[in-house]
């Protein structure tokens, strides 16, 4: 058996013990939740996971257990999942915003022992719960029906745990659920070898100060928080402003106060930003000096249009994913990363690109290549809960099978282009959502733009484009599709395009457009509607 300190070390709920050592008493979270700060510092948050530890195991929570997670962005999200991977315990963090049901099948799914709500998280959180059947019961927020523990009374009550368990090579830390925009989600089960490799070669690599100061908007459910801003500043000890969700004047009026250093977040939340540029101008934002778009597609106009409206602010490019990490990284030598370009291969992260027919392409040729991007590193996930048939499916001799269509130029660096399922053919001609988005995106008129495959008699299946409009700008869905027919392909210009205000554009629990929705509503219009062949 080994010693207690070498048990913490191999356990990722302890990632940021060295953290507390150093700088105890340094703030390590503001956390904006309920609309008032809430300070917590690097010893704080360690006793208050400790604490969570002895609650989960004094409730015969047992290792490999799994434990359910129906929190907003507060503090009590981050106390919860690394205390209860202290005791072995499995956190399933839950997307707040999903349906009733799929709620439902998440927590059977899981098989949960245990439950942390936050009543105000999601309308039906209580009585899914209930309904499930869940042994142990515990909310944020007291609840009207019995049978619930108080999470801060229970948490403060319990002993500091010290007893961490000895862990298998591949044991579990973690399972995040993907997002199922097609069929149930699935639950990916990542380790703490994995993870603790990660936030290590993180900060090897790219080292976060411990000065810097991260700004959190988007769900702790999500990678994007998680693995961009939480791990890295918690490792580093450095410290991040926690928002319990976006809002363009809240973000930058938080931006300037907290003196962030640095965000991230998805295309929609700096689309939103640009439409505060009076705001932008009465505030000093000095400190700021990155931002970083990723988890969905992002534009080069989209980025220019941001720095021109921070100058001084650098705008990158992110690409990752919740079973495989970020496998394209800004280059080590300092070269800059092309618009449209998430960066070149990261070290020590094997990638491969197969062709439709499954061959490797070979990436030792130079010049520009593509296919099908595959994933090799400690931080592959080991499989998905309970779905032998998906983790054979995606994981391949050790390799893991994105999904993704991404295009490598002759200099190294790659691009994004499409998930391999959205590709579609229209009357012979393979067309990807991406290269229309990228179309209308230069037009002068257009913000925000989504691309679907809508049903053609003649066609078999034809673009449809739902755009934004820039505040103020004008344009009419005809000359739109003009634009289009003139500047690109004409198989590939849209036959339908809905104009719709920003509000209106769905998006799904992660801040992503939700393609799905928008598949359905443009499909629903083209039945009405006589498209161009």
């Amino acid at each position: 058996m080994s010693s207690a300190a070498q048990r913490r070390a191999r356990n990722l709920g302890w990632f940021f013990s060295a953290s507390v050592e150093r700088d105890p008493h340094k703030t390590a979270i503001y956390d904006l939740y309920g609309g008032s700060e809430r300070q917590t510092t690097y010893a704080q948050l360690d006793e208050r996971a400790d604490r969570v530890a002895g609650m989960i195991s004094a409730l015969g929570v047992r290792p490999g257990e799994r434990v359910g997670m129906i929190v907003g962005n507060r503090t009590e999200f981050l106390e919860f999942f690394f205390g209860a991977m202290r005791t072995g315990a499995i956190p399933v963090p839950i997307n707040t915003r999903l349906a009733r049901e799929t709620l439902q099948f998440i927590l059977s799914d899981a098989e949960c022992r245990a439950v942390l709500i936050e009543p105000a998280a999601h309308p039906a959180a209580v009585e899914v719960v209930q309904a499930a059947g869940i042994e142990h019961r515990i909310t944020t927020e007291p609840v009207a029906a019995a049978g619930w523990l108080d999470y801060a009374a229970a948490r403060d009550a319990a002993a500091r745990f010290d007893a961490p368990p000895e862990l298998a090579p591949d044991a579990q830390a973690f399972q995040p659920y993907t997002s199922g925009s097609t069929g149930l989600p699935k639950g990916a089960m990542m380790s703490h070898a994995g993870m603790l490799w990660y936030v290590q070669y993180n900060q090897r690599w790219w080292p976060t100060p411990r000065e810097a100061r991260g700004m959190i908007a988007l769900p702790l459910f999500h990678k994007n928080a998680m693995r961009g801003t939480v791990k890295p500043a918690l490792y580093a000890g450095a410290s991040f402003v926690l928002m319990p969700g976006y809002d363009p004047r809240g973000y930058l009026l938080a931006l300037a106060k907290y003196r962030c250093t640095y965000s991230r977040g998805v295309a929609a939340v700096f689309t939103m930003l640009l439409q505060q540029r009076e705001l932008i101008a009465s505030l000093d934002l000095s400190a700021l000096k990155s931002l970083t778009i990723g988890s969905a597609v992002v534009t080069p106009e989209l980025m220019d249009e941001v720095e021109r409206a921070l100058p001084g602010v650098k705008v990158g490019e992110s690409y990752g994913l919740t079973e495989g990490g970020s496998p394209f990284r800004t280059p080590i030598d300092g070269r800059p990363v092309p618009r449209g370009s998430a960066g070149v291969a990261a070290p020590e992260i094997d990638i491969r690109l197969t062709r439709e027919d499954g061959s490797a392409v070979d990436l030792a040729v130079a010049g520009e290549v593509e296919g099908e991007l595959w994933l090799k590193s400690p931080y592959n996930c080991l499989g998905y809960h309970k779905r032998p048939d998906v983790t054979r499916e995606k994981l391949v001799d050790g390799w893991l099978r994105t999904g993704d269509v991404v295009r490598r130029d002759a200099a190294g660096f790659f691009y994004f282009k499409s998930r391999v399922d959205d590709m579609f053919s229209c009357g012979g001609e393979n067309i990807y959502p991406k290269e229309v988005e990228d179309l209308l995106f230069r037009h002068p008129a257009i913000a925000n733009a989504v691309v679907v495959a809508v049903p053609h008699a003649v066609k078999g299946w034809v673009p449809a484009a739902m755009v934004v409009l820039d505040r103020d700008a004008q344009a009419q869905p005809e000359e739109i599709r003009r634009f289009c027919l003139e500047h690109g392909p004409k198989y590939a210009h849209p036959r339908l395009v809905q104009i719709v205000a920003e509000r209106e554009l769905p998006l799904n629990g992660a801040g992503k457009i939700d393609r799905r929705v928008v598949g359905e509503r443009l499909s629903e219009a083209a039945r009405g509607a006589e498209l161009a062949g």
